[in-house]
């Protein structure tokens, strides 16, 4: 590859040593000095290089899958809803097993309503319809879809909705929904790999360069290992794998860091409980479902920790956070010694006095900016009075904490930018900001999708910052965010992305 020069613009390394370059040259596959060889200049005209961007909660393979599949979120109302079903069932080609959708939030729907199977029956008559919310953790079902089940819907840590005779509304919450989706209603390994083909590039226009991919439990480390193989991979991969495989990773001998810098073996992954808007969160006044108790967590930090694994855990109310915070405090001293780096994902709901916690025990927040401003309606229902410790990411890096941000793509949009905007205006619409006390700066926010999603991955020598050695990984922005007044971060845009050195999409423009 010939040499690149990018000169003309703002490049913001995010390197302390030397936070700002008049240039930036790219040889081979890294950020370099100097060369031998003429290179090719490319004029910025005045926009901005940054390192690439990182998503550090995302579900690739699903997020991909999902952009193939009915789309509910915006459905103003149930009828609304059941309308885009309807049309869908109707193009469905002949033979077709499944209709498969995602987005849908009951708290959404102008009234409230919760869904039914009959509902789907009158739209698609006939049809397996599968529908996941936007969450991820409510799997909506037509009568035909459950009837495709030979197993027992109830399972431990899940939930089956019952009507007044006793009967499956269609409705499954937490394990009960995750076991149906995977055993009768996922798509194939050849569908996902369709699917991600076309994602790619899609994630690329957005500027992302890295994941931390949380769909281990599906096979993605096996989808991620195809594209890989045929050269089709151009964002770098750091794996979850569900912690019930820890003793088969044992057994092979397989650690944290296994594979390359395209695409690595990282960290376990297990919930603590579900979520907001399935009514599934934990919290200190009893509600919510446990998907794991505190000791079976510690169980899986310490049998992670001798393995070799630091640990991703799921927990969104208080108490799921509280005792997920005491399971990490508690087993500090198998996983200290060995320099895991642990996270909690998502973090959304959190008691005043367990703030600084995450800092003390050295615990790393994996939150998703932009859940703020879309939770925030539930939150406030859900959450009465205790919505000051929500979302409290500025209250977490007060505290010392690190953050990094994710999209937890397809519940959000894979967009960092649109992260980015949420986490600093605490608004993605025309309302005010909602607890702005809780907003976080834009550096900080550009911090949480550079740097610190390489740190958190170990990778803090290669990725993350725009310096000699380092691996060239970066995005052209048509500004600069630290330059620009905050109304216009969201008219921020990519003009270009290159990962290893290798432009993987270029604006027309630029």
């Amino acid at each position: 590859m010939k040499p690149i020069l990018l000169t003309g613009g703002t490049i913001r390394t995010m390197d302390p040593a030397r936070p700002l370059a008049d240039e930036l040259l790219v040889a081979g596959e890294r950020i370099a000095d100097r060369c031998a060889a003429e290179p090719e200049r490319v004029e910025l005209g005045g926009a901005c290089v940054l390192p690439g961007f990182t998503d550090s909660h995302t579900h690739f393979p699903t997020w991909a899958a999902a952009q193939q599949q009915i789309r509910l979120e915006g459905a103003p109302t149930l009828d609304a809803a059941l309308d885009r079903v309807a049309a869908a069932a109707r193009a469905l080609p002949p033979g077709a097993r499944w209709l498969r959708g995602v987005g849908w939030r009951a708290g959404d729907w102008d009234p409230p309503a919760e869904p039914t199977r009959q509902m789907l029956d009158r739209a698609a008559p006939g049809v397996g319809v599968a529908l996941m919310s936007r969450d991820y953790h409510s799997l909506w079902l037509s009568s035909e879809a459950l009837a495709r089940a030979d197993a027992e819907l109830l399972v431990p840590g899940g939930v089956v909705e019952l009507d007044d005779a006793g009967e499956p509304t269609g409705v499954l919450r937490e394990e009960s929904a995750w076991r149906f989706r995977d055993r009768w209603a996922a798509p194939t390994h050849d569908e996902y790999l369709e699917a991600m083909r076309a994602g790619l590039p899609l994630a690329a226009s957005r500027g992302v360069t890295a994941i931390h991919d949380k769909d281990g439990w599906l096979g993605a480390l096996e989808l991620f290992q195809r594209l890989h193989a045929g050269g089709e991979l151009t964002l770098r991969v750091w794996q979850s794998v569900p912690h019930e495989r820890l003793d088969a990773l044992a057994a092979l001998g397989l650690r944290s860091g296994f594979g390359d810098d395209w695409l690595r073996l990282g960290y376990v992954k297990a919930f603590m409980d579900g979520t907001v808007g399935s009514a599934t969160a934990r919290l200190l006044d009893g509600s919510g479902v446990q998907i794991t108790s505190r000791e079976d967590f510690e169980a899986i930090v310490r049998r992670a920790a001798q393995a070799g694994f630091p640990v991703a855990v799921h927990a969104i109310g208080d108490l799921a956070n509280r005792e997920a915070l005491d399971a990490f405090e508690a087993a500090a001293g198998e996983w200290r010694p060995r320099g895991l780096r642990q996270r909690i994902e998502h973090a959304q709901l959190l008691a005043a006095e367990d703030v600084a916690r995450f800092a003390r025990i050295g615990v790393t927040a994996s939150v998703q900016f932009s859940h703020a401003p879309s939770d925030r309606d539930l939150a406030d229902r859900a959450w009465s009075g205790r919505t000051q410790g929500a979302y409290a990411y500025g209250s977490l890096l007060a505290a010392g904490a690190r953050l990094v941000d994710g999209s937890d793509a397809p519940v959000e949009e894979l967009d960092p930018l649109q992260g980015l905007r949420a986490g600093v205006l605490r608004t993605l619409d025309h309302r005010p900001p909602w607890h702005p006390e809780n907003a976080v700066g834009v550096e900080a926010a550009l911090r949480a999708i550079t740097a610190e999603p390489a740190w958190l991955s170990y990778a803090e020598d290669r990725r993350g910052r725009l310096a000699p050695g380092m691996l060239a990984d970066l995005v052209v922005l048509d500004r600069d965010p630290l330059a620009v007044p905050p109304e216009e971060l969201p008219r921020l845009r990519v003009l270009g992305t290159m990962a290893g050195g290798r432009w993987t999409h270029r604006d027309g423009g630029f």
